[in-house]
């Protein structure tokens, strides 16, 4: 277990918050997009009392923290120590419910974003108006303003225009939460640029119209191409992982019930019925890479498969490079503090 105070340990595994008022949707935000809950079991879960604390592992990429904090956390309490928590965390995660009087939770809002940025300064700010599935798409689009706006004006009315906050309407009802999700994490990953750029390449020499780079436990994509993210592709992607997972845990092991549902020789096409083809291939035991390729284009298919195959390639060497550098810190953080002296002042020894 990585200790709290660690720099090594938010350094590797960056720290998301989930804050907001009680009965707000943050612990169903976490069941849905972590642990496969349905939607409508989400009705049935209790309202969260204390600090709860989930190590997100499912890949060299998607690796943080989430600490789910209770609504009615209060920072002037002195057994709250916000400043050793807003230090190590990456980003923090507000949660509004678009459809209750925001008013009281844009005042905390307020008070914790500004406590957050005088510990740290570097914290990614990420608002989620949430529970939008009841509402219209005109309201959607008018609470988006009216909070952005009042959010906006309460940091500039205390000197501190500077702040960036990210805004995005969620609902655990769709494909929404999902993609809020993706972009807070992808915030947190060094090596995006590295991963954008191979797709850019990759698409570009292989007649491709789309591509992400998909997390398969949480449909979170960790990357895509530069080309503009379009809402319909990116539901299209997640039922098609969806698809392919449910399949293979029936017909992808072996007869004696060994083996896994998702190796390296998984694959899907799926052909729309608008001259477009889907196409998976696995990249390694968490990733997929899925395409949306033209009919005419998929013909290349031979060309796309090698193409991918150096895809792949350089995808390892990222990892290699990255476990390389863990290794790295976590030494030098093991030998920090070896050297840390005892409390009568003699320097500890290494076991």
């Amino acid at each position: 277990v990585l200790d709290f105070n660690d720099p090594f340990s938010t350094e590797v595994k960056p720290r998301i918050l989930l804050m907001g008022l009680r009965r707000s949707g943050k612990s169903s935000i976490q069941k849905v997009v972590f642990h496969k809950m349905s939607p409508n079991e989400t009705l049935f879960l209790e309202s969260t009392n204390k600090i709860c604390r989930e190590d997100v592992s499912n890949s060299s990429f998607v690796n943080f923290q989430i600490w789910d904090f209770p609504g009615q956390i209060d920072f002037f309490d002195p057994t709250f120590d916000y400043e050793m928590i807003f230090r190590g965390t990456g980003a923090l995660i507000f949660v509004i419910d678009s459809q209750d009087d925001y008013m009281e939770a844009l005042a905390r809002l307020h008070l914790t974003v500004t406590r957050a940025y005088k510990v740290n300064p570097d914290i990614n700010f990420e608002i989620f108006i949430h529970k939008v599935d009841g509402l219209s798409d005109d309201h959607k689009i008018e609470t988006q303003r009216d909070i952005h706006q009042r959010a906006n004006d309460d940091l500039a009315d205390a000197g501190l225009e500077k702040i960036h906050l990210s805004f995005y309407l969620t609902s655990i009802y769709d494909h929404s939460i999902f993609e809020a999700f993706s972009k807070v994490v992808q915030k947190l990953i060094p090596q995006l640029p590295t991963l954008e750029n191979l797709l850019n390449i990759f698409i570009s020499n292989s007649g491709i119209e789309k591509a992400f780079l998909f997390d398969v436990v949480s449909k979170i994509y960790i990357a895509t191409d530069s080309t503009p993210v379009d809402m319909q592709t990116y539901e299209l992607c997640c039922d098609m992982i969806d698809v392919v997972i449910d399949i293979s845990c029936i017909y992808g092991l072996k007869d004696d019930g060994s083996g896994t549902p998702y190796d390296k020789e998984s694959m899907a096409i799926i052909k729309l019925n608008n001259t477009t083809v889907l196409y998976l291939k696995e990249v390694t035991k968490f990733l997929a890479l899925v395409c949306f390729v033209r009919e005419e284009s998929f013909e290349r298919k031979g060309l796309i498969d090698y193409n991918f195959h150096c895809f792949r390639k350089a995808i390892q060497e990222v990892f290699e490079v990255r476990m390389k550098v863990v290794r790295s810190r976590k030494h030098q953080s093991h030998m920090q503090k070896t050297k840390r002296p005892t409390p009568n002042g003699t320097p500890r020894m290494p076991l």
